[in-house]
């Protein structure tokens, strides 16, 4: 596995379940799409890596990160074991940012908490362009790369 992609500690690392026999949705937000296409990217690698197979990772893109919300509530009525939520919102001139970052926030928790299907949460939340490209294939790493991670070591937990 190419580390240099995640920023997750080493020790979050250690034992990154096999992923053969999981599904995932990946729900990835058409808004910033530049930014959420190197966020897919990533943890579409890192499925393949840790032996997902390609038919059992499945895409629905929404128009922006609010849909994620919807997307991932649909994704959840599918027969996978996992939900990502990939978006990117980056501030601007208006409190719109922030009612967006709490409203998908508070809106991808609800879903975990409704369902037994889990949902990842990789939505950056940036105040700047440059930094939403450090996060999705920059300097700080992808993000998306971790979130696939994370969806690995969820399936496992889910179906204890």
């Amino acid at each position: 596995m190419d580390l240099s992609k995640s920023k997750i500690s080493q020790a979050n690392l250690v034992e990154i379940p096999n992923g053969s026999k999981f599904k995932f949705a990946i729900v990835v937000s058409q808004w910033n799409k530049s930014i959420t296409e190197k966020l897919f990217e990533g943890c579409y690698d890192v499925l393949i890596e840790n032996s997902v197979a390609s038919k059992n990772i499945f895409r629905i893109d929404v128009p922006g990160s609010f849909e994620l919300i919807y997307g991932s509530k649909k994704a959840q009525e599918s027969e996978v074991d996992v939900v990502i939520s990939i978006g990117s919102v980056i501030k601007g001139e208006t409190e719109h940012f922030n009612f967006i970052c709490n409203a998908v926030s508070q809106g991808i928790k609800d879903l975990n908490i409704n369902s037994k299907i889990p949902v990842i949460f990789c939505v950056l939340t940036d105040n700047t362009f440059d930094q939403a490209k450090a996060r999705s294939g920059g300097k700080h790493g992808n993000r998306g790369y971790d979130a696939g991670i994370a969806a690995l070591k969820m399936a496992s937990i889910a179906n204890l």
